[in-house]
């Protein structure tokens, strides 16, 4: 017998089981990892995330595509940036856009990413109705959350260039920020919200036909829009200080009066006779003529009314106590209309 053959023989049978096994066990741990790096890569991208509560991000012009992931990681909207930059670099788009999102719902990492890249970005509602001064669209702007009341006010009284061209004198954007509903976002800056108010104006203007004489209209307008909210009335009211400048009286407008004491800093929320005294020249009291600017920002019907006014010879006007008003063509019928007046409400 041939021992060399048997030992041999003996080799191959026991060391053929080992290498096959040891392979099926290798094979077996890589599946293993596979799945387990499928499993991990699946639940990163598809599995939802809960944002923290009312999550906000700002995305800036500029930003890359790792520094937008790691905003996202740092503000709890995805699991891992990695991920994120790898699902980007595998559905490529044209561009991520920049802009503040609001994530509110738990979703995955592709709708995440589909959100940016078409660019549905949170809006800002600011209203604006007619007859806000400019302080008063500043604390807007500022209790929406898109910048200080006092930077607003700075670019309102710095940016006249914006309306130079229609009104070269103007010391400030007031009367020019027209009242309307605008969306903005967190990205853009006051200076383009205040040029978007004031394209807005110019598209008015140029609606009804307001290009002659512009300030004074939009001054005359500003007053009016501030005297009565009666849509009928308006053109009574800019008749009634028309016909007081063309016969060189005072117009006596308390709203003129308010605006000079809120420039100032000097208005407590009601006017009182010795208020009448105050020296500026946007008291129509003390001064003749317009104001030296609007005194606030009216809207389309009180420039409407200002452009297009009533033909009467009305003088005077008070209020009826009813949300409107009595005219009169003399001091003696206005003051019958006063003595009216004082007595709806109860007084002698």
């Amino acid at each position: 017998m041939d021992h060399t053959s048997l030992y041999s023989s003996h080799f191959v049978a026991i060391e053929e089981p080992l290498y096959t096994g040891n392979l099926r066990t290798l094979l077996k741990l890589f599946l293993v990892i596979v799945a387990a790096v499928c499993g991990w890569g699946a639940w990163q991208v598809y599995a939802p995330v809960i944002p923290p509560a009312n999550s906000s991000l700002l995305l800036r012009p500029g930003y890359s595509t790792r520094r937008i992931a790691a905003e996202l990681k740092k503000a709890g909207v995805i699991r891992s940036e990695l991920v994120f930059g790898l699902w980007h670099v595998l559905h490529p788009k044209p561009s991520l856009k920049a802009g503040e999102y609001r994530f509110e719902r738990a979703s995955s990492l592709p709708d995440v990413y589909e959100r940016i890249a078409r660019g549905d970005i949170y809006f800002h509602v600011v209203t604006i109705p007619e007859g806000y001064t400019m302080f008063d669209i500043a604390k807007s702007i500022e209790d929406a959350g898109l910048g200080s009341a006092k930077d607003f006010l700075e670019v309102a009284e710095t940016r006249t260039r914006l309306i130079s061209d229609l009104a070269p004198e103007a010391k400030s954007l007031e009367g020019y920020l027209f009242p309307n509903t605008y969306q903005f976002t967190r990205t853009q800056s006051l200076g383009e919200m205040a040029a978007e108010m004031v394209h807005q104006f110019r598209q008015v203007a140029q609606q009804i036909g307001l290009t002659a004489d512009l300030p004074r209209v939009v001054t005359m307008a500003s007053i009016v829009e501030k005297e009565t909210a009666a849509p009928e009335e308006r053109p009574l009211v800019a008749s009634v200080y028309y016909n007081r400048l063309a016969q060189n009286m005072a117009l006596d407008a308390d709203p003129s009066v308010i605006y000079a004491e809120v420039l100032a800093g000097t208005y407590q929320g009601s006017l009182h006779h010795a208020d009448l005294a105050v020296n500026s020249p946007y008291n129509t009291y003390r001064f003749p003529g317009l104001p030296p600017g609007p005194i606030g920002n009216p809207g389309k019907e009180a420039l409407e009314a200002a452009l297009h006014p009533e033909r009467t010879e009305f003088l005077y006007f008070v209020s009826d106590g009813n949300g409107h008003h009595r005219f009169a063509h003399s001091l003696e019928e206005h003051n019958r209309n006063v003595t009216a007046y004082r007595r709806s409400l109860g007084l002698r």
